[in-house]
Order: structure tokens, then C-alpha cells, then sequence
């Protein structure tokens, strides 16, 4: 498990059903008209996404810089999913 965890493996996986889970979202309300539109969702899906992306660079022990650059990457995606999401 230690070296899941250090390799940014498991990370990785983590990746792979985020994917999964927006393939299965946007399949869902094609099919259906249910459900989170899938244009809806890519800022959340990007925020997660470049938050694990941070994780793997500091679990892999990449240059600080890399993580940071994520990090206002996700910050950015967080901010584009709020302001697509206000009402007044």
C-alpha cells in the first residue's frame, strides 16, 4: 500500500474513475435528458482532476513548482464552476 501511495498510483486510478464517472454522467443524459449536463460539469471535473494532479506531483516528490501550477489551475476551474453556477 506504502508504495501505491508513493509511485502516485493510486492517484492515477483515482484519475481513470473520474473519467469513467464523467463518460457514465454524460452517456446518462444523452440517453435520458437526466441528470448534470456534461458542459456543467467539466469545471467541477477539472478542479478535482488538477487537485489529485497536485497530490501526485508532491506524493512523486516533483518540483514544488508543479503543484502549485495545478493548484491555480484547480483554483481557476473552482472559480469558473462558481460563476457558471450563480444565481441572483
Amino acid at each position: 500500500m506504502r508504495e501505491l501511495f508513493a509511485s502516485g498510483r493510486l492517484v492515477d486510478l483515482i484519475l481513470v474513475l473520474v473519467v469513467v464517472e464523467a463518460g457514465v454522467i454524460a452517456a446518462c443524459w444523452r440517453l435520458t435528458g437526466k441528470g448534470i449536463r456534461a458542459l456543467d460539469l467539466v469545471p467541477n471535473l477539472f478542479a478535482g482532476a488538477f487537485l489529485l494532479l497536485a497530490l501526485r506531483a508532491s506524493l512523486t516528490g516533483q518540483d514544488w513548482t508543479w503543484s502549485c501550477a495545478c493548484l491555480a489551475v484547480a483554483g481557476l476551474a473552482h472559480v469558473v464552476d462558481i460563476a457558471r453556477r450563480w444565481r441572483n
